[in-house]
């Protein structure tokens, strides 16, 4: 009699990070998302250190050469990056009378939204629908 044939086992290579990835999330867009983030993060990591170095003198012992740039550039795209996590540059607040961002007093807000019902007392409304079909009229 013949044995019963057992199919070869096939060894499982390591995955990389993207096939890791593919497993860890199921949806595109979250597989996306979640890559999003680390190159968003590598991209801040590298403002950083770029930023670190052009302030910090280091050591002669390194034996690294001074470098002498301008970091305005690394300073905006650090700054868009940490704006795409949410996180906002605080500036300076001129006393402690409210007002937003475009530091507006709070007299000076209340004085605007009167002018602003007196010029124009409408009120917007937004109405939303499916999506339309347009069929041919058959006579």
């Amino acid at each position: 009699m013949a044995e019963p044939k057992t199919p070869p086992v096939k060894e499982e290579k390591p995955k990389g990070f993207l096939g890791k990835l593919k497993d860890a999330a199921d949806d595109k867009e979250e597989q996306l998302a979640i890559l999003s983030t680390f190159v968003r993060l590598a991209v801040l990591v590298w403002a950083g250190g770029i930023l670190t170095l052009a302030y910090v003198k280091l050591p002669e012992a390194l034996k690294i050469p001074e470098q002498k740039l301008d970091p305005t550039f690394i300073a905006s795209v650090f700054t868009g990056v940490l704006a795409t996590f949410g996180v906002q540059a605080g500036g300076k607040k001129k006393g402690a009378d409210g007002g937003g961002s475009a530091n507006i007093s709070k007299k000076d807000m209340e004085f605007l939204i009167a002018k602003a019902a007196e010029t124009a007392p409408a009120q917007t409304i937004r109405i939303e629908s499916g999506p339309v079909k347009i069929v041919p009229d058959t006579k």
